[in-house]
């Protein structure tokens, strides 16, 4: 099966193989790490397909972040904060704990990069510092599973 994917990928022009992992990766859920693991298991060369799956999921969650900063900007301005509901007040006690770091490179495990920091910006977190941290844990995810992924490729084929 890993051949003949790997064959039908080989026969795509390039720049599609690549930008379908970039599209894979934008998806929540997929992220960078399936993402990476998706273009290995095509055929794509590693450093490409965890490049691709990086890009894909960056773009992604910034299009989140910036969404989730405009519209918390529109809301805050003028008005009381209203009594958050007991899940916001257990995510926002997880936010609290662990500060953007903490909640950026171990959120993946829980929830996609993009609703974790559209998440933390409603909180009120620094929305450059959830975008430094959100890249620092795309890559670290996209890397870690792209590299398993290759080991695992080598060892089959």
């Amino acid at each position: 099966m890993i051949d003949a994917l790997q064959d039908f990928t080989a026969s795509l022009p390039t720049v599609l193989q690549w930008v379908g992992v970039i599209l894979a990766a934008a998806i929540p859920f997929i992220e960078s790490y399936f993402g990476s693991v998706i273009g290995v298991l095509a055929g794509i060369n590693p450093a490409v397909a965890i490049a691709a799956a990086i890009v894909g999921n960056v773009i992604s969650m910034l299009l989140f972040v910036l969404s989730a900063h405009r519209v918390r900007s529109k809301v805050v301005s003028g008005k009381a904060p209203k009594e958050p509901s007991p899940r916001q007040q257990k995510l926002r006690a997880q936010f609290d704990k662990y500060g953007v770091a903490g909640v950026s490179l171990l959120g993946q495990t829980i929830l996609p990069s993009q609703i974790t920091s559209a998440a933390m910006v409603s909180f009120g977190a620094s929305k450059n510092a959830v975008i430094l941290w959100q890249i620092v844990s795309i890559i670290l995810w996209g890397v870690a599973f792209g590299i398993l992924a290759s080991f695992g490729v080598s060892l089959i084929g």
